[in-house]
């Protein structure tokens, strides 16, 4: 049951928040603070419990699962079900969640009950996508992230925030219906060969598919899910949302709702069409190395600091395509690995941008220099966060890129090559950043304050945790390794010690099986 209180908890926190609102212009604040700080501590000690259990005996592919009949005539259920990976980038979700409350404190004073109500409600969604194991269940919370998001973007955003907003919602929803389509294809044609019409992501591994029919089903998954991370060239839309929408908006869009791209093609696209993605696979790896490089080309053209993060984000996403279509352990780690570091360290240069745009009144580069004097502390920290924007040894995003770069080699000599030229690039406007802002001629702005309690407890729990993951990311890989062997397995041909010579191949539906619970089970 606790998957189900914990959307439960952000979706009653994000109603509560929106009634109460209307007398106190505070409570909405707490509300959300407090909701989310419960189910952050829910979610970071069941972590450690699990982990503790795992080093005991053998860790399970499948941690929870619960099922309930939903519209059993058309064979949909409220099914949710949560391996490593989903564990992990739940905890990242209620993280970053807490931080876009705290870094809302003082930017939002109109409507902030709306305000935390869509905020709320969006990583209620965000969680259901990470759980939801029927694809319809799965569509439905994909379309619950993203109407909220339309209002933050368009109601609290900047001077071009409607633009923003459709332009988001457009690409969003459009891709979104390709999917639709994909599963509502993949349900019939599974309900025809078996007599069964199920939504069930567990009955619907293994369905038999002609080449033509498999590769198109995988490409309407596949174009919503590019879209969201985004890959070049279904981009466009990430630098304008990123640029108009509020701090805790980018912080959001960067740190999670790009991630529901990546945990897409993991989830659905790799397991339930393997031989088309076999396919696929040079082309994506391709084009992952083609949004590394021109990512960050844009990036260095920028002059606008928070487009200058997003097109930082569309070089990132680069290495997560390369990685997952490499289809070995080492790659699909650094993927984990960029996920959750991407999202901290990016996060945290996008706060940093909504508190120089606080003070400056403007995110033009060219406005800025020579701050190290009057803000040491926010120097310092600028300074660490694009040294691991830049891949650093010592900080998250190096293990991530490192490992990525490792198991893209084993797939792709030439390729991987390329990629690794983005690492010299991304040090190039990395620089550019602390060097425009902190270290340029000092511009004619008037005292300019460091940061405040708040604002240095954000930046020191985020600056933290990009060390830890950097010093120590055992935990992540051990979390997540799991759910990386299954899926390993799905690609024999690519990594050997999963070959049938060495060990019968069972079914891609028996590598994903989970022990079924009613709703009236102990979860």
């Amino acid at each position: 049951m606790i998957l189900v209180w914990l959307i439960g908890l952000l979706m009653g926190g994000g109603l509560l928040a929106l009634l109460l609102g209307r007398w106190n212009k505070n409570l909405p604040r707490w509300i959300a603070l407090y909701t989310l700080s419960i189910a952050f501590i829910a979610l970071l000690s069941f972590w450690i419990d699990h982990s503790q259990s795992a080093g005991i005996s053998p860790p399970s592919s499948w941690i929870i699962d619960y099922q309930h009949e939903w519209i059993p005539s058309f064979g949909i259920s409220f099914h949710l079900a949560i391996d490593g990976l989903s564990l992990l980038l739940l905890v990242l979700t209620s993280f970053l969640g807490i931080l876009a409350v705290l870094c809302s404190w003082k930017e939002v004073t109109e409507r902030v009950g709306f305000y935390h109500f869509n905020l709320l409600w969006i990583l209620a969604g965000i969680s259901g996508v990470f759980m939801a194991m029927d694809l319809f269940l799965f569509y439905f919370f994909w379309e619950v992230m993203l109407i909220p998001m339309y209002f933050l973007i368009g109601i609290w955003g900047s001077k071009n925030r409607e633009y923003a907003a459709y332009k988001f919602f457009i690409f969003t929803q459009a891709s979104g219906l390709l999917m639709l389509l994909a599963i509502l294809g993949l349900y019939f044609i599974h309900g025809r060969s078996t007599g069964v019409y199920t939504f069930n992501y567990f009955e619907l591994l293994g369905t038999v598919l002609s080449a033509d029919t498999a590769f198109w089903l995988m490409m309407g998954f596949m174009i919503a899910f590019v879209v969201k991370l985004p890959i070049v060239p279904f981009h466009s839309w990430l630098p304008d949302a990123h640029s108009e929408a509020p701090t805790a908006g980018s912080l959001i869009l960067a740190g999670l709702l790009l991630k529901t791209g990546a945990y897409g093609i993991l989830r659905f696209v790799l397991p339930l069409f393997p031989e088309a993605s076999l396919n696929l696979a040079p082309w994506a790896m391709g084009f992952g190395v083609i949004g590394i490089i021109y990512g960050a080309i844009l990036a260095y053209a920028q002059t606008d600091l928070k487009r200058l993060v997003a097109y930082t984000s569309v070089s990132h996403m680069g290495f997560v395509i390369l990685g997952i279509f490499a289809f070995n352990e080492l790659a699909l780690q650094g993927v984990v690995m960029q996920l959750v570091t991407h999202a901290i360290s990016t996060g945290a240069l996008f706060i940093m941008a909504g508190m120089l745009k606080e003070r400056l009144h403007t995110r033009e580069i060219d406005q800025m220099g020579g701050l190290w004097h009057q803000m040491p502390g926010m120097g310092a920290i600028a300074l660490l966060l694009v040294m691991a924007s830049l891949g650093l040894p010592g900080l998250g995003n190096f293990i991530a890129e490192f490992l990525i770069l490792l198991g893209a080699f084993k797939a792709n000599v030439w390729l991987a090559v390329l990629a690794a030229t983005g690492l010299i690039f991304s040090a190039i406007y990395s620089l550019r950043i602390v060097q425009k802002v902190f270290f340029g001629p000092p511009e004619k702005v008037g005292p300019v304050p460091d940061f405040s309690w708040r604002e240095m407890l954000i930046m020191a729990t985020l600056t933290l945790s990009i060390i830890w993951l950097g010093v120590y990311p055992q935990p992540v890989i051990n979390t997540v390794r799991p759910m990386i062997n299954r899926l390993e397995q799905v690609f024999p041909a690519r990594n050997p010690k999963h070959s049938p010579v060495l060990q019968a191949k069972p079914s891609i539906k028996d590598k994903y099986q989970v022990q079924k619970h009613t709703a009236d089970d102990d979860t």
